[in-house]
């Protein structure tokens, strides 16, 4: 991500404008003192981007724009390397949603019920208030505070977050 802002930053101008030959001056002119590892970086970032961009907004930004979606990656800027693009797509609220549902239906008839709704609970807990892993298995029964709020609220004490930023996260299924 601070690959893509800082191509971003450099280009001025939102990134489906860029046209091979700006990735040409950037790459060729601006990164042409840095090392291979940040070009490929870049690259790799903008290209993913780009993938991302053409897969799921294309459309929208042409008939916004006028400009067809087209990344400016070519074969002379082309990413080298064992790095390949990792596109994710967060799936749907319905995909969950049947996740879920099915996940659910499964605790009735399982072999071990504990720890099937402790996963069932912990990966509920990440998909609907967004902790991270190490987050949801470093919480305890005390971290959850029923009384607060409407739904409660979960005190994340360890974790990315705990370091200052947003030690209570508000938390409603």
């Amino acid at each position: 991500m601070v690959h893509l802002e800082q191509v971003r930053a450099w280009f001025g101008r939102p990134l489906w404008e860029m046209e091979p030959a700006d990735a040409d001056v950037y790459f060729g002119k601006v990164l042409r003192s840095t090392a291979k590892g940040t070009r490929l970086a870049r690259a790799q970032a903008l290209k993913t981007f780009y993938l991302f961009l053409e897969l799921r907004h294309k459309i929208e930004i042409h008939q916004m724009t006028g400009r067809i979606v087209e990344c400016p990656i070519d074969e002379m800027n082309r990413p080298r390397g064992r790095q390949q693009a990792k596109l994710r797509i967060p799936p749907t609220s319905d995909q969950v949603g049947r996740l879920f549902a099915g996940w659910r239906e499964e605790l009735a008839t399982c072999r071990k019920f504990a720890p099937a709704a402790r996963n069932f609970t912990a990966c509920r807990l990440m998909a609907d208030v967004g902790l991270r892993v190490n987050e949801t298995c470093k919480l305890d029964l005390p971290d959850i505070k029923w009384d607060l709020g409407r739904f409660g609220k979960l005190h994340v004490r360890l974790g990315k977050g705990a370091a200052g930023r947003a030690r209570v996260s508000g938390w409603s299924p």
